[in-house]
């Protein structure tokens, strides 16, 4: 299984820049992973804008991959559900799970249809860099949970 961790343009701070990386390698233990960065668009948050970044999002898609869009009226998750989501995915044979964090503006609603499921990291609003970092660190959290680790308490 692979676990591709998708969002829109670079992690300019270097804390959490450092943070996610950390996060990731410790999630690659686990699951082949790979983070994959689309550029941003020039249009910003004019629709012209969304939909470039949407079509540079789908083009990162297999046919067969698993969307998980992050958004901020996805349904919230705890640490359990997200290990429980995990096991469902290995046991169901999953090739490819994708975790999308769209731009500032949010994503096409091409991306959005893409998705099998939208997930919310909390109702508190953070930077798209801060929620790459909560991301990468829940699912570690998850494999933990899954693989009897002390870390998840």
């Amino acid at each position: 299984m692979l676990f591709r961790f998708i969002w829109v343009g670079k992690t300019r701070n270097a804390e959490l820049r450092a943070l996610s990386e950390e996060y990731f390698k410790r999630v690659s233990r686990f699951v082949r992973a790979e983070i994959v960065e689309v550029r941003e668009s020039a249009g910003g948050s004019n629709v012209e804008g969304i939909e470039d970044e949407g079509r540079r999002i789908i083009s990162a898609l297999r046919a067969d991959t698993h969307v998980v869009l992050l958004d901020v009226q996805g349904s919230e998750k705890s640490s359990l559900d997200v290990a429980n989501d995990i096991k469902h995915w290995q046991n169901s044979g999953a090739k490819q799970i994708a975790f999308v964090i769209g731009g500032h503006s949010g994503v096409s609603e091409l991306v959005a249809a893409r998705a099998r499921a939208t997930w919310s990291l909390s109702r508190l609003t953070f930077t798209h860099e801060m929620a790459r970092v909560l991301l990468l660190e829940q699912i570690y959290r998850g494999f933990t949970i899954l693989n009897g680790f002390p870390y998840q308490k």
